[in-house]
């Protein structure tokens, strides 16, 4: 566990679930079970597929939990994107949630692509 919480992509996805969760208290009444539970399920499964990558021995299998991960990473920028667009999000958070965003999505993927390269390969970087 304790190699998992140093892991710096992972602190940042928990950081992102928080900031996430915080605004979803805003959103109208209606986009309760709607909206809000998609960016929910979405968000919390980063940080989810990036612990279960790393309960994973082979490096393919980090690399496939890895990329689900940044494929969520995808799906909660694009339902966050139409909550700024239906105006739940202000420019302001927006802006900063997209940062966010990026930040791990680079992580995820150079990681990923670390878990794909052949030992071989490494050793010549």
């Amino acid at each position: 566990m304790k190699r998992l919480k140093d892991l710096i992509v992972y602190q940042k996805s928990k950081d992102l679930v928080m900031s996430v969760y915080s605004i979803l208290d805003s959103f109208p009444d209606s986009e309760r079970f709607a909206l809000c539970n998609q960016i929910r399920r979405a968000v919390v499964s980063i940080p989810s597929n990036i612990a279960e990558g790393m309960g994973r021995v082979s490096d393919k299998d980090q690399a496939h939990f890895l990329n689900i991960a940044y494929g969520s990473v995808m799906e909660t920028y694009a339902q966050l994107d139409i909550a700024h667009d239906l105006g739940y999000i202000t420019d302001e958070i927006f802006n900063k949630l997209e940062s966010d965003i990026e930040e791990v999505s680079k992580m995820i993927s150079v990681m990923a692509s670390l878990r794909t390269i052949s030992p071989s390969s490494r050793s010549k970087n």
